[in-house]
């Protein structure tokens, strides 16, 4: 149901052509908002009715850049004013034997994860107004070290704190920052992977979880809270006990 909240408001997201990303801007465009549904999937992007796309890969700068005029002019002609920036595009690859630590996996990762929003924010952060808001997607797998997520966790570790350090600065312009930290969602990424995902929740939850977290102004968001908090209670044993609990158990050679 439209709402006469949203107004004249655009929302941003990007990696919108598939999983937390899509469910977020339909709820978004369901809520009445404006939504500029970002991708490189352009076929993808033209199936979410009322959304604005806009095509890039954000692994390419001046594609960023581009997009970002196209983002500014649509803006003026249409006289929307963007709130939310929501950074949500990522991947995930696993180091699957560290004693052959595969570089130019852990290369790709940081730079979709960590490096390409940096440059999504040197494009989409001057077009954001007053009292806004940007939401940088992390994951609940920084609250513990686990097995394979070199890559991931060092990734997602470093969107903790640009975020914590961009509140700072962004404070004096009245701009908020939002961590958002999910436990395992439904998601054609998560669709791949090959363990055991406790408390997994769908994407469409996870948007509802998102918008909530966003309109309240929360520094993290982090869902389903059963699971976020185990997380968070464990990772206050000693370090010596998580080991034991989380690294892969030496297998025996008969």
């Amino acid at each position: 149901m439209k709402t006469n909240t949203a107004k004249q408001e655009a929302i941003l997201i990007t990696g919108a052509s598939s999983g937390i990303g899509l469910a977020l801007a339909r709820h978004y465009i369901e809520l009445g908002y404006h939504v500029f549904a970002c991708g490189r999937n352009e076929q993808s992007l033209n199936t979410i009715g009322g959304a604005y796309p806009l095509v890039f890969d954000i692994n390419d700068k001046y594609q960023i850049e581009q997009a970002s005029m196209q983002l500014s002019t649509m803006l003026n002609n249409k006289g929307l004013t963007l709130t939310t920036v929501v950074l949500n595009a990522g991947s995930c690859e696993y180091i699957d034997n560290p004693l052959q630590f595969d570089g130019a996996l852990f290369e790709r990762v940081i730079n979709t994860n960590l490096i390409a929003m940096g440059y999504c924010l040197q494009f989409f952060l001057p077009l954001i107004a007053a009292h806004g808001r940007i939401g940088l997607m992390s994951s609940s797998a920084t609250y513990l070290p686990f097995p394979r997520a070199e890559a991931y966790g060092a990734s997602k570790a470093a969107v903790n704190y640009l975020a914590s350090s961009l509140r700072l600065d962004l404070t004096q312009h009245d701009i908020g920052v939002s961590v958002i930290c999910p436990g395992f969602v439904s998601t054609p990424l998560t669709d791949k992977n090959d363990f055991s995902m406790p408390m997994k929740i769908s994407a469409q939850q996870a948007a509802i979880d998102i918008f909530s977290g966003l309109k309240k102004g929360r520094d993290e968001i982090h869902f389903p809270k059963r699971f976020t908090y185990i997380l968070k209670c464990l990772a206050c044993l000693p370090s010596g006990l998580i080991n034991n609990l989380l690294a892969p158990k030496a297998q025996k050679h008969s």
